[in-house]
């Protein structure tokens, strides 16, 4: 597992799942050609100023087909949109045959409903409502992102930048963030898995290594200037399987890149935990913690790559296999009772480890204790997953606060850029603030030795980093480049 910095703390990273498209068939009933009613008397003829004309047929609407495809990490996603299925051309719009006036007059008497004989305009545009009939609607409407997973992913990153500003040791049991993103992973990759699962596994690579580069540039270059000449291990910043190699002059950075690589094993470990998982859920989903136990109290693993590698996955594999229950509807179908005390006794349970371990691990900060991190997250996190599924909560009203839904939007879109660079902008923060201290102003008006407005000033750096850097997202999962989604 990765080790933590008093300063700024350990970093924690958060991948960012895409909303969830849903399948909505088109096609609608009751269009095509109408049958005339018999009329009782002789068909008078048309007028000569209207001529001898056929009875229009009217075309019957195309079915929408479903091009919409499971966006995979932003915003969709990780962070995600549907994408709008072509539009079909709608029915010719036509005025009434003034000429049948009488024959209507003569149906009403007869108690009979006659069909208006209809003449053909010109075609209208795919945009024009169609004036008889139900309109069909000209686009498939994009699937709202659930509210309730963004605003947990939001939350979750500035619990993150707080952690790191601050090194509050109880953060992580206030908000198990790393968990929670675990969790929230795990339920979009199971949806992503109903496809193919390697164009599955290819897309969250594609979208998760670019900014990965992107970022990486600069920092090996940084690097390579304070004295760093790396060796094979360079290849762990083309395809971060392992940790990649660095010194110490930019561990800050660096270090958080433990999450990417446990992420990654997950991302390629996926297919297969999860046709595990389906053929006994209940079972399954116990044995997963099971791992973290035999490294803890059995085998301790290699010293290497490897066996920092063992100890993330197992830490976090029971909060990936609870995103596998959630979306499966295992949790809903699961007693309350009974997922209530489990839950309880596992936070109980980390909870008790942590603190009674303190001397072994010099605090009780869940992240520098994977046991007690592992067990503490299963219980928070299946109690959020469980509510969310028994409850329904979908935290549809934010919608209703534009400002705040804007930021979630922007936070879930935006997700890995923000967890990139947010060590680098506190980095950079402390020497942009002693340069304050040459300014008479800001010395006597602002709290330049608080560390609130540390973090403040990261904040900034980290919305000038997203306004810079969060294009990369954008090309990575195809799409056009924007400053802001």
């Amino acid at each position: 597992m990765s080790w933590e910095q008093q300063g700024f703390g350990q970093g924690q990273q958060y991948s960012h799942e895409y909303g969830q498209p849903s399948s909505y068939p088109y096609g609608y009933d009751g269009y095509g050609p109408q049958p005339y009613p018999q009329q009782p008397y002789p068909q008078q003829p048309y007028p000569q100023q209207y001529g001898q004309q056929p009875y229009p047929q009217q075309l019957h609407p195309q079915e929408y087909a479903e091009y919409a495809e499971y966006p995979e990490y932003a915003q969709n996603a990780e962070y995600g949109q549907g994408v709008a299925v072509d539009e079909t051309a709608p029915l010719p719009a036509v005025d009434a045959d003034p000429a049948l006036d009488r024959h209507r007059d003569l149906d009403r008497d007869l108690d009979r409903e006659p069909e208006p004989v209809r003449e053909p305009e010109a075609p209208a545009s795919v945009t024009d409502e169609v004036t008889d009939g139900p309109p069909p609607p000209s686009k498939r409407a994009a699937p709202q992102r659930d509210r309730y997973f963004d605003t947990l992913r939001a939350l979750a990153l500035i619990r993150v930048v707080a952690y790191h500003t601050f090194g509050w040791a109880w953060a992580g049991m206030v908000f198990p963030s790393m968990g929670i993103m675990f969790g929230l992973a795990g339920t979009l990759m199971a949806k992503s898995l109903e496809r193919p699962a390697l164009k599955v596994v290819k897309s969250r690579l594609r979208r998760l290594l670019p900014p990965f580069w992107f970022w990486g540039v600069f920092v090996v270059l940084a690097m390579l200037i304070h004295d760093w000449m790396p060796g094979w291990e360079i290849v762990y910043w083309v395809v971060p399987l392992g940790d990649p190699p660095g010194n110490a002059w930019g561990e800050q950075a660096w270090e958080i890149l433990w999450y990417l690589r446990t992420y990654l094993w997950f991302v390629l470990l996926s297919p297969l935990l999860l046709r595990l998982f389906r053929l006994a859920p209940v079972p399954v989903l116990a044995l997963s913690l099971a791992p973290i136990l035999v490294l803890t109290f059995v085998w301790a693993g290699p010293d290497n790559r490897v066996g920092t590698a063992m100890w993330d996955l197992s830490t976090y594999l029971f909060c990936w296999m609870l995103g596998f229950a959630h979306r499966d509807g295992v949790l809903q179908r699961m007693k309350p009772a009974l997922v209530v005390v489990v839950s309880l006794a596992a936070i109980g349970f980390g909870g008790w480890y942590a603190f009674t371990h303190q001397a072994e691990f010099g605090t009780y900060d869940l992240d520098e204790n994977p046991l007690a991190q592992a067990f503490w997250s299963a219980g928070f996190v299946m109690l959020l997953m469980w509510a969310k599924a028994y409850f329904g909560i979908d935290f549809a009203w934010l919608t209703r606060f534009r400002r705040t839904n804007r930021i979630v939007t922007v936070f879930n879109a935006r997700a890995v850029t923000i967890y990139l660079w947010h060590e680098i902008a506190l980095i950079l923060a402390v020497p942009l603030i002693d340069r304050f201290w040459d300014i008479p102003a800001f010395e006597k008006y602002l709290p330049l030795e608080s560390q609130w407005f540390m973090f403040g000033v990261g904040w900034l750096l980290i919305a000038l980093f997203v306004l810079l850097c969060g294009w990369v997202e954008d090309v990575a999962a195809r799409k056009k480049p924007r400053l802001l989604p």
